[in-house]
């Protein structure tokens, strides 16, 4: 019955090594957590700024946060993500709202769009996607500045037909040789406009006026 018995202190040796490796696991992930937490919040807020920069506001954005459910009507969300107060002297003067375009080249476009009290684009920056590099990849703004054409934008300027790229009548570039990502950005963005006109009331309201 040797044989048993090496193979009962074959499995209590592979039980302890997977026990001291989950451990060991455990272990470095709680003892790094802090640094990855701290590195996210300070790529989120980085991101922020550069939609409403410091001297817009004076309340720290990645603090002032409310949550929009998944599949929320207009913005595209799959899951539950937050969205964004900019306050000045406690007035909110604008929000951030995270939206998604999910008729993307390559898949799910994900970005935040700033957009100001009086309805206008403060900035957008897409935040994930898997569009193709060289081409569909220009929406990022680390490869080219074509966001910045939304800045200023609003549901009137242009108006409804405007909001298509310049090929299909609207007022935005194409990309040469991708055009069904920069449509889809287009459409996110204009429906994420659209989700702040329709909700504006709680959006931009403030502590003063819900007491």
């Amino acid at each position: 019955m040797k044989w048993l018995a090496s193979i009962g202190l074959s499995g209590t040796v592979l039980a302890l090594f997977a026990a001291v490796t989950s451990i060991a696991i455990g272990w470095t992930y709680l003892s790094t957590k802090s640094q990855i937490d701290f590195e996210v919040r300070r790529a989120e807020a980085r991101q922020l700024l550069e939609i409403f920069p410091a001297d817009t506001h004076d309340n720290e954005l990645v603090d002032d946060t409310f949550t929009i459910d998944a599949e929320t009507p207009l913005l595209g969300i799959r899951e539950a993500r937050q969205g964004y107060r900019v306050r000045l002297n406690g007035d909110v003067i604008g929000v951030i709202l995270p939206t998604t375009a999910r008729d993307g080249y390559s898949g799910d476009i994900r970005a935040l769009v700033g957009i100001r009290r009086d309805g206008t684009v403060a900035g957008i920056r897409v935040v994930a996607h898997r569009e193709t590099p060289g081409l569909g990849d220009k929406v990022d703004i680390r490869k080219s500045d074509w966001v910045t054409d939304f800045n200023q934008r609003s549901l009137a300027d242009p108006t409804l037909p405007g909001w298509n790229v310049k090929k299909d009548g609207g007022v935005f570039d194409q990309f040469t040789g991708a055009t069904v990502t920069p449509r889809a950005v287009i459409l996110a963005t204009r429906r994420a406009l659209e989700y702040a006109n329709l909700h504006t009331a709680t959006l931009f309201e403030t502590e003063a006026e819900s007491a």
